[in-house]
């Protein structure tokens, strides 16, 4: 875990195969969904690459295409500001196209539902969520989100591309955060 230790998560929420699944299904959805349609992903860095790269490789749609935004509204700390800015913008021409954004986690919703205003602005035909968590307790706004992986308590959770201070991304499961890490 790099300059992480063992002792540094409290309880494994999502295992690896539990994780697995989920991606196995929302895949077998969205294929039913968009078949014959010009589908296009939209990750957001950096937590969203492990569940896009996971998730892109079982869709089976063949015209799916993959672009990133990069967004910054957390500064440093665990709780969202609301305020955003574009790091990277999309390379891609949203006209006419279907979108579909792919989040690893929902919490305030804040920065989310910017960005599907952000997009909708774009002229494409259609703007989704898929996302693998969502924290229902912490929704400080209501975003439509269409495929959602797994609801979770409003914790501090790390792996499978969320970080705490830019560690524990590269973990297989889903975990919660031992209070010593960041209460030091």
């Amino acid at each position: 875990m790099g300059s992480a230790q063992a002792g540094d998560i409290h309880h494994i929420l999502l295992s690896e195969e539990e994780i697995a699944a989920k991606l196995d299904e929302l895949a077998l959805r969205i294929d039913a969904d968009y078949a014959g349609k010009d589908l296009l992903l939209v990750g957001v860095l950096k937590g969203a690459v492990m569940v896009m790269a996971d998730l892109s490789r079982r869709i089976e749609h063949q015209g799916v295409e993959m672009d990133w935004m990069a967004v910054s509204s957390y500064g440093s700390g665990t709780k969202s500001s609301g305020v955003v800015r574009i790091l990277k913008d999309l390379d891609a021409d949203l006209s006419g196209r279907h979108v579909l954004i792919v989040e690893d986690i929902i919490d305030s919703g804040l920065t989310l539902s910017w960005l599907i205003s952000n997009l909708r602005s774009r002229g494409p035909a259609s703007v989704e969520v898929a996302a693998m968590l969502r924290k229902p307790d912490a929704a400080k706004v209501e975003v439509d989100v269409r495929y959602v992986g797994f609801d979770i308590p409003n914790e501090f959770v790390v792996g499978y591309g969320l970080d705490y201070a830019e560690k524990y991304r590269t973990l297989p499961f889903v975990g919660t955060l031992a209070p010593h890490v960041y209460e030091s």
